[in-house]
């Protein structure tokens, strides 16, 4: 379902928004939220890249690299960004039930001050996850490591809860060896699913697989649980919890996201709860 936010609606209740997309800013969307009524948050937040505006070329085929470069990743300065992700972070401390679990994504040019300023907010890190890429961009210029890597931070509301959900059996057939370690290894979404237009240029320039929602949703939900994603890009949450028999509710900014968000609901996913991805023996 579609919610599409107007001016003149200053309050949603659970109801009128559970498994809908709001095409809407996420902070003024948030603070017509009820309280307290989320049991699990996803964010992937933009990057703020700060990528120089050069052509870059593969190096044999000289194709030109689509990286990302898009509005919604530019801000005028580091304060700026700062300020986008406090105030999103603090609306959505407030929607989240006393034992909900919050995950955020990105890369090393925002995670450490994404950790930062969930610690000053009074947030408790559990744990960080490394997702480790085996389809990584190279770097094309060979001037530095090729970044194979995205951090997860795994938090809750502040260091005195206790009863969070943490279904470990998912957390040790995801993690490497038998200790359900903080290292997840799969690829970046590509093939039948990276959603493409009819010129074939990607949708979404960081589209996550439906592996990593899986994995997420997986450990620190059950089924019914209500999830929230306030920067939804193309619905991978929503997808992925629909799948999982989870309930979501997704808010985006972008109509064309939304539309793809739409056209990807009208085929339901098929997902399974085992790992896709085995590059070892856990023996």
């Amino acid at each position: 379902m579609i919610v599409i936010d107007q001016i003149e609606k200053q309050v949603y209740t659970k109801e009128e928004i559970l498994n809908s997309v709001i095409l809407g800013d996420a902070l003024k969307v948030l603070k017509k939220f009820p309280s307290e009524i989320f049991d699990m948050v996803f964010i992937d937040p933009p990057y703020f890249l700060q990528l120089p505006k050069k052509e870059l070329r593969r190096w044999k085929v000289k194709t030109i690299v689509q990286g990302v470069d898009d509005d919604w990743d530019k801000f005028l300065s580091f304060e700026e960004y700062d300020n986008f992700i406090r105030d999103l972070l603090h609306e959505i401390k407030r929607v989240m039930k006393p034992n909900t679990t919050i995950w955020v994504i990105a890369t090393y040019h925002s995670i450490f001050r994404i950790g930062k300023i969930m610690q000053d907010l009074g947030y408790w890190i559990l744990n960080d996850i490394i997702w480790v890429k085996t389809n990584p961009m190279p770097n094309w210029l060979g001037v530095r490591f090729t970044n194979a890597t995205e951090t997860l931070i795994w938090a809750v509301k502040d260091k005195n809860v206790k009863k969070y959900t943490f279904n470990k059996d998912y957390a040790k057939q995801f993690g490497i060896g038998r200790i359900g370690a903080n290292v997840w290894i799969f690829p970046l979404c590509n093939g039948k699913e990276r959603l493409k237009d009819e010129n074939g240029k990607k949708v979404h320039s960081t589209q996550k697989p439906t592996e990593l929602l899986k994995r997420v949703i997986l450990v620190s939900t059950n089924e019914g649980d209500l999830i929230l994603d306030p920067l939804a890009g193309v619905g991978t949450t929503g997808f992925v919890a629909r799948a999982l028999k989870r309930n979501f509710v997704m808010i985006e900014i972008n109509p064309k996201y939304v539309e793809w968000i739409k056209r990807r609901f009208e085929k339901p996913l098929k997902i399974t709860d085992k790992p896709h991805f085995k590059l070892w023996d856990k023996t």
